[in-house]
């Protein structure tokens, strides 16, 4: 059994990860999907990591999940607990040094050509009825990270994953595949889903979650 903490993104909650979630659970394993305090003007980076490190407490053998803007803080969390693996899921990957704010240009992102409505860049194929309450359920970003320089001098030594979402419209196949190239050198897997991979597809996320974790076996 391992304790995987999940991270979610921007404008999220835990919640994202309740059925994931609950298919890790149901394989044995601790499951740990704080909110960060996103909500509160005055945080950053290491104070989303510290509402993560504070959740997960004295679990061990630790395996950390970032969804989307939840890439910021996954590494920070992981190079804190020592963790066995980290995993980005549709994430963004940072530099040492690099803002939130800056990412966006460092890394190549464009925007969408078409205007999309948000359900369809985020939630294209999660159950209607889900969606809406995912939409519903969305909180204010109104932290003060987005200045704030990534903090760690380099890439910590944790064996590490990228997992793009072929049908992702907000950051598109072959921008994750760039990402994970140039910043980690490694090459990115790949699963059908949108964005919301994490509500359109949970059981197979938690299979390809639990797969990584085996593979180190």
């Amino acid at each position: 059994m391992a304790t995987f903490v999940l991270i979610h993104g921007g404008g999220g909650s835990g919640w994202d990860w309740h059925l994931v979630g609950a298919e890790l659970r149901r394989r044995g394993h601790d499951v740990v999907a704080p909110d960060l305090p996103i909500e509160d003007p005055a945080a950053k980076l290491a104070d989303f990591r510290d509402a993560v490190v504070s959740a997960v407490g004295e679990r061990t053998d630790v395996v950390v999940a970032g969804h989307s803007y939840g890439g910021f803080t996954a590494p920070l969390v992981a190079d804190r607990l020592n963790a066995r693996l980290l995993v980005f899921v549709a994430g963004m990957v940072p530099a040492p040094g690099e803002t939130p704010g800056q990412w966006w240009k460092n890394s190549g992102y464009t925007s969408p050509a078409e205007k999309l409505s948000v359900v369809e860049q985020y939630l294209a194929d999660v159950p209607a009825e889900l969606a809406e309450e995912n939409v519903a359920r969305g909180r204010d970003q109104r932290s003060a990270e987005w200045d704030d320089p990534w903090p760690l001098a380099a890439w910590p030594g944790i064996p590490t994953k990228v997992l793009l979402c072929r049908e992702d419209r907000l950051f598109p196949p072959d921008l994750q595949r760039h990402v994970a190239k140039e910043r980690l050198g490694i090459t990115a897997d790949e699963i059908s889903g949108s964005h919301m991979v994490l509500l359109s597809r949970p059981v197979e996320l938690a299979e390809r979650l639990e797969g990584y974790l085996d593979s180190l076996q």
